[in-house]
């Protein structure tokens, strides 16, 4: 696993009226700040790639639908450098993928239905200046978005 990676499987607690899962809690092992709280979507099939942040942590899951978020860690003083880590999140498989800053992610939806994603962030976000770095999807990073099944 990339350094610096935590994962976290999510306690789903099913009842008469549905489902709960507490995403992430100040007493855990792997919070490290608040920031802010915000949801993203992808349609089938759609890639959402590549970015990292200078500063900030990202927790990633994914509430509707099922997404493969994929890891990339370029860092040079990593001893994980050039490792990839792919993370199938979702109805499925329901866990919080702990995201440390300048390694690079993204994610695809993999399912048949309009994938929600959560992620919750150390550091709330600059509208003048975004501590975010981006890089084509499909561009220098080695990893390749389609199916393995092809």
């Amino acid at each position: 696993m990339i350094r610096g990676v935590e994962v976290k499987r999510l306690k789903v607690i099913p009842d008469d009226r549905g489902r709960l899962a507490e995403i992430l809690r100040v007493d855990d092992p792997i919070y490290e700040g608040f920031g802010q709280v915000y949801f993203t979507t992808a349609y089938p099939g759609v890639v959402k790639a590549w970015h990292a942040h200078r500063l900030q942590t990202d927790f990633i899951t994914c509430v509707h639908g099922m997404i493969k978020l994929v890891l990339y860690d370029d860092r040079e003083d990593s001893p994980t450098r050039g490792e990839i880590n792919e993370f199938y999140i979702g109805i499925h498989n329901p866990i919080l993928v702990k995201i440390p800053p300048l390694v690079w992610h993204g994610f695809k939806n993999v399912g048949e239905y309009e994938a929600i994603v959560i992620n919750v962030i150390t550091r709330p976000y600059n509208h003048e200046n975004p501590d975010e770095l981006r890089r084509p999807a499909h561009g220098d990073i080695p990893y390749d978005w389609s199916r393995k099944d092809r």
